[in-house]
């Protein structure tokens, strides 16, 4: 069974994510976030289509989604549980990769896919922050890594 969102939990779509995290097209990897949780969990969404960029060349014949993107979407969703933790929505906030641990793929992720990413704090709060993250396409875990993040509070311009 999919994960449903929790009417008791916020969630954020495409216009909320863009004021919380820098990522714009066609470096945005998800879509929505449809429950979080401050300071503990998240479950964010990507709708897989065949339009994607990297499918050009990730296999034209067979396109599979890389790894990598798959931990960048879990990355953003991160990102967004961490922005929203600590209130920073609409600030001009960097949160930054450290660390990817643990990570293992255990199904092809194609289009038509929804990949949803689910995203568990495991230490957080300060400036670092270390999440357990899990991809699930159809009830199925398709990857998985632990995250490693911190952020920054961007200077304003004078």
């Amino acid at each position: 069974m999919s994960a449903r969102p929790n009417p008791g939990l916020a969630s954020a779509d495409l216009m909320l994510i863009k004021r919380m995290i820098p990522h714009r097209y066609p470096f945005l990897m998800i879509d929505k976030v449809i429950s979080m949780e401050r300071g503990k969990c998240a479950i964010g969404i990507k709708n897989v289509t065949v339009n994607e960029p990297y499918f050009q060349g990730h296999f034209p014949d067979e396109p599979v989604v890389p790894g990598v993107t798959i931990i960048e979407s879990m990355a953003q969703t991160a990102a967004v549980l961490v922005n929203y933790t600590l209130d920073m929505i609409d600030m001009d906030i960097s949160i930054y990769l450290l660390g990817v641990n643990k990570a293992r793929f255990r199904k092809k992720v194609v289009p038509g896919d929804v990949l949803e990413l689910h995203v568990e704090v495991l230490r957080g709060g300060g400036k670092v922050w270390r999440l357990q993250c899990r991809g699930q396409v159809d009830d199925t875990t398709v990857a998985q890594a632990e995250i490693i993040a911190t952020w920054e509070l961007n200077a304003a311009d004078d």
